[in-house]
């Protein structure tokens, strides 16, 4: 809370000194970290398309703002001032933007009617609807007026079009998501974790990655009573010291810290647990199988994709029912989730003793990945017909 105030301080002063009357600007919004990671393919498109613009982001979110503030493909990272009328006038006299991309699904109404109102150009990408929105359950103009911002949606999924067509919205297309094809592109990177490499030392590897404290207690429940070769990485949600100390007390397996790693010979250990940020993605490439976390709680089930691309069998909590993605790949059995720490050990075993079982649910994540990946193909191909004259004026 204390970085969501106090980053919003500086948002008109970065503004004053970065944006300039005579710069033309592509602003990006984004709640947070995974919007940004949705909002990434189409970003490098545009830096290409648009080669003289300056390139904005805004983030609703510290969990975004504070981990990609810097960001090489941003000209200026900010934080979106809160929705007020007089806000929403400043912040665009001050941007003064050329072409607007929201990501997802935020939807803020002043800013949105200012937008409509200097009809600046304004596009949705990997949008997303349900019918518990206001906009379908009020049968209520102004909740639905800040939707005439966009001049296109391109949405997840044929239900967010048919939402938005049974409230008068036809410029519509489903293109899907791009979160596909920015996983789908860290195939071609350089994945390589020489201490990943000297951990693992040939064993099995399982990864669980963005946990919590509940998934954290299925965990631990396995680690006691795991007999099987098999190395294990947990990669936190949040680097809490004093709880990853605690997890470390109430395993009897011998673990290492990432940030404890040099001068130790990492193949003596069972459990690296990961305390800093940004390895996950190269990590999972590592994986034989990857739980994911936030899906035992209420906090909200993490990235799928990032493993799925991989190949590799994934296991999450079974709170799954705000995340289509998550269960379009349960029902092929590419994931299985899982109610207890019962039914959790069971899936490890079967996953770890049968080879052919854990390489077929594998390809199926692999699979689901490649059948979804074309979102950003689509909607460059409207940016350059509709946008592109404006790099040639």
């Amino acid at each position: 809370m204390k970085l969501f105030v106090e980053g919003r301080k500086n948002t008109f002063s970065l503004l004053r000194s970065q944006i300039h009357k005579e710069d033309r600007v592509i602003w990006f919004h984004m709640a947070s970290l995974g919007e940004y990671e949705q909002g990434v393919p189409v970003m490098k498109r545009v830096k290409e398309l648009f080669p003289k613009h300056k390139i904005l982001v805004s983030f609703y979110s510290p969990s975004g703002y504070e981990i990609k503030k810097n960001s090489p493909l941003a000209d200026l990272v900010i934080y979106l001032p809160l929705d007020t009328a007089k806000n929403a006038k400043l912040f665009l006299d001050y941007v003064h933007p050329e072409l607007t991309i929201f990501v997802k699904y935020e939807f803020w109404p002043n800013i949105l009617n200012e937008l409509n109102r200097r009809n600046i150009q304004t596009v949705l990408i990997s949008g997303g609807f349900r019918e518990d929105q206001l906009f379908f359950k009020m049968n209520n103009n102004w909740f639905r007026k800040p939707l005439e911002a966009f001049d296109y949606f391109f949405v997840q999924n044929e239900k967010s079009k048919l939402l938005l067509n049974s409230i008068g919205f036809y410029n519509v297309k489903v293109s899907g998501d791009t979160r596909f094809d920015r996983v789908a592109n860290q195939l071609q990177q350089n994945n390589k974790l020489e201490f990943i490499e000297e951990f693992i030392d040939g064993e099995l590897c399982i990864v669980a990655g963005s946990t919590w404290t509940e998934d954290e207690s299925f965990l631990k429940e396995f680690i006691v009573q795991n007999k099987l070769n098999v190395k294990i990485i947990i990669a936190p949600h949040s680097i809490d010291r004093d709880r990853i100390r605690s997890f470390q007390k109430a395993i009897s397996s011998p673990s290492i810290l990432y940030s404890e790693k040099d001068g130790k010979q990492l193949s003596d250990y069972d459990i690296m647990i990961i305390d800093t940020i940004g390895l996950l993605t190269k990590i999972y490439s590592y994986a034989d199988i990857a739980y994911v976390g936030g899906a035992v709680g209420t906090t909200g089930l993490h990235n799928i994709l990032e493993p799925a691309t991989f190949g590799i069998p994934i296991i999450t909590g079974p709170n799954l029912d705000k995340f289509p993605e998550a269960v379009k790949l349960k029902a092929v059995k590419g994931l299985y989730s899982v109610n207890s720490k019962f039914e959790l050990i069971n899936i490890f075993e079967k996953l770890i003793r049968d080879s052919e079982f854990r390489h077929k649910t594998g390809n199926i994540s692999k699979q689901y990945i490649e059948h979804n990946v074309g979102a950003t193909k689509l909607i460059s191909a409207y940016l350059e017909n509709n946008y592109v004259k404006m790099e040639e004026n």
